[in-house]
C-alpha cells in the first residue's frame, strides 16, 4: 500500500552543502521532518554538484518520512556560469552584462531537457536564450536553425 502524501516542499539548495540552518531547518522543522537525516541523504546525493545550486522537491508522508527528487539547476545559473558573471543586469534591454555563444546555449539546454517542457534541443535553446536575453546577456553569433 503507498504512503500517504502530507505535504510538498520545494527548496534552493546548494549542491554538497545543505546543513539545519535556514532555509532547509524552517521549513522541514515545521513539517516534522528529521533534518539531519535529510541533509545527510540530499549531501550524499549531490557530491558531483558542489556548490551549484539545486532545486529539490521533498515529499513529505504522514508518518513524517521523506523523499526527494533533485531537479537540474536553474537555467540562470548555468547562463552566469557560462558568461562569467555574478549577476544579471538591472536593465536587461539597455545593459548588457556578458556574453554566450550557441554551443554554450546547446549545452546548456541539453542539460535542462529533462526539466524542460519541449521536446526538441532546438526549442530548449530557445527558451535557454531568451532566459540569458532576459538577464542582459547576449548569445553570439546565427542561431543554428536560422
Amino acid at each position: 500500500m503507498a504512503k500517504e502524501i502530507e505535504t510538498y516542499v520545494k527548496l534552493n539548495v546548494k549542491g554538497g552543502l545543505a546543513n539545519p540552518s535556514p532555509p532547509i531547518g524552517p521549513a522541514l522543522g515545521s513539517k516534522g521532518v528529521n533534518i539531519m537525516q535529510f541533509c545527510k541523504a540530499f549531501n550524499a546525493a549531490t557530491q558531483h554538484m558542489q556548490g551549484e545550486i539545486c532545486p529539490v522537491l521533498i515529499t513529505v508522508f504522514k508518518d513524517k518520512s521523506f523523499d526527494f527528487v533533485i531537479k537540474t539547476p536553474p537555467a540562470s545559473a548555468l547562463v552566469m556560469k557560462a558568461a562569467k558573471i555574478q549577476l544579471g543586469s538591472d536593465q536587461p534591454n539597455r545593459k548588457k552584462v556578458g556574453k554566450i555563444t550557441w554551443e554554450q546555449v546547446r549545452e546548456i539546454a541539453e542539460k535542462k531537457m529533462p526539466d524542460l517542457n519541449c521536446f526538441t534541443i532546438e526549442s530548449a535553446m530557445r527558451m535557454v536564450a531568451g532566459t540569458a536575453r532576459s538577464m542582459g546577456v547576449t548569445v553570439e553569433g546565427t542561431a543554428p536553425w536560422a
